[in-house]
């Protein structure tokens, strides 16, 4: 057996009756919050990371196909033609390989790797983009409220929209005829004071010409994305298309969504090198709004504060309590040396003591950091304002690596730190210990 080890069990035993062990159960207590906070902020910011970013995605599509003499802006209304070699058959596109290059050495070193993408495509749809004005209030009290005009077709994946639509329907596409349906907001229909059946007036300015058209609203949606949520209502592409003077064939774009997200950046490279036309140009949605995205990626910047913090306390916590171990067990100490014991024999019989007290203190962090996780995410008790950060409630994403990591990071740097002070072992002379009370 471990002698170090061996000892270090007897005086963890014998530690519950001695007078340091308020200390040992505040650095207990100490780690336990850290692992509890860090855990805590680690699942709240990738959750945060993950529901923004899915609902970006899901109203805008992965990849947008468009013109290349267009502007990069979501706004733009330039035709292309929807009869393309791509369309829809760019769904059938599954895994494919791809070169990645990686940094080592602090970026000294640079290796290409090649490496094969997830997933594929999933779903292609086209769309066009129109602003209005709308007038809205057939009671004498006429509101004016600008918005976009987001033209869908038959091709349109509802499967994210749908959870969103709170009063209503979605719109009817019949294949016979054009829709005079539109999906509007539900910042949109309290500003303007309409509902589902009501009907308004949407004026337009297309080549000096002033136009007009009426619709009625099928349902009213509310994503959370407050930005998105006043600009925009859906409507038939039809509409779109009659407006601007284009045929039923041509559109602003097509939107790709793909299966996983960590694909994005390949997936938008071969589709714009292998499936596109020269005239066409595909771009990422993180390129075409980069400051939601930029504004996400900060927020690892915080979860690297909150952890450094809390490394920070737990090591603050830990060195004291060991310095208090040491010097209460002078006496054993002395013992020990006189037996022939050698300082780094001794000094690992605290430093198994100090493991000991982490890995209660990291039990009982996980214990209270994955309960608090999983208690969000079932009672959803912690609420933002949606206005501010896109969501309702603090959403929670917990993720078996990251936990592993946080535990395995802080035992190893907790520990790390300890050797120095476990030095004071060496300075604790045999006689005078033993004569020590």
């Amino acid at each position: 057996m471990n002698f170090e080890y061996f000892i270090a069990k007897k005086v963890a035993a014998s530690g519950q009756q001695s007078f340091s062990r308020l200390i040992i159960r505040i650095a207990i207590a100490a780690i336990a919050l850290s692992v509890t906070v860090m855990i805590c902020a680690n699942a709240l910011i990738a959750g945060f990371k993950t529901e923004i970013s899915s609902k970006i995605f899901g109203f805008w599509g992965h990849i947008h196909i468009t013109d290349t003499d267009i502007n990069r802006s979501l706004l733009e209304a330039y035709p292309i033609d929807k009869n393309q070699d791509f369309y829809p058959q760019l769904e059938d596109l599954q895994q494919v390989e791809y070169i990645a290059r990686e940094t080592w050495l602090g970026g000294l070193t640079e290796v290409e790797r090649r490496k094969t993408t997830r997933g594929g495509v999933r779903q292609i749809q086209v769309f066009a983009i129109k602003p209005g004005i709308i007038e809205a209030g057939e009671r004498g009290d006429k509101d004016i409220e600008g918005i976009i005009l987001k033209g869908i077709g038959s091709d349109f994946d509802w499967a994210f929209m749908q959870q969103y639509i709170k009063r209503g329907r979605r719109l009817a596409l019949p294949d016979s005829a054009m829709s005079r349906e539109i999906l509007i907001s539900d910042q949109t229909a309290k500003r303007l004071r309409v509902d589902t059946g009501d009907t308004f007036i949407v004026h337009f300015v297309e080549k000096g010409e002033q136009l007009r058209r009426r619709f009625r609203i099928s349902g009213v949606y509310r994503t959370g994305l407050e930005e998105y949520d006043e600009k925009f209502a859906l409507v038939d592409i039809r509409q779109i298309q009659r407006l601007l003077g284009w045929d039923e064939n041509q559109v602003s774009g097509f939107e790709v969504f793909i299966d996983d997200i960590d694909d994005l950046v390949p997936l938008s490279e071969y589709i714009y090198f292998e499936e596109l036309p020269t005239e066409l140009y595909a771009e990422t949605i993180r390129d075409k709004l980069p400051e939601i995205f930029d504004w996400l990626d900060l927020q690892d910047i915080n979860e690297v504060v909150i952890l450094t913090l809390m490394v920070i306390v737990a090591i603050i916590n830990m060195v004291t309590a060991l310095m208090i171990l040491i010097l209460e067990r002078a006496n054993m100490i002395g013992v020990l040396k006189a037996l022939g014991g050698t300082n780094w024999s001794i000094r690992k019989v605290f430093l198994y003591y100090a493991a000991y007290i982490i890995a209660l203190g990291l039990l009982w962090g996980n214990v209270f950091g994955i309960g608090l996780c999983v208690l969000q995410d079932q009672l959803e008790f912690i609420r933002l304002s949606e206005e501010n950060y896109y969501l309702s409630t603090a959403p929670i994403e917990l993720n078996a690596l990251p936990i592993l990591l946080i535990n395995l990071g802080t035992l190893l740097i907790t520990l790390l730190f300890l050797i120095v002070p476990s030095y004071l072992v060496t300075s604790i002379s045999p006689v005078k210990a033993i004569r020590f009370k």
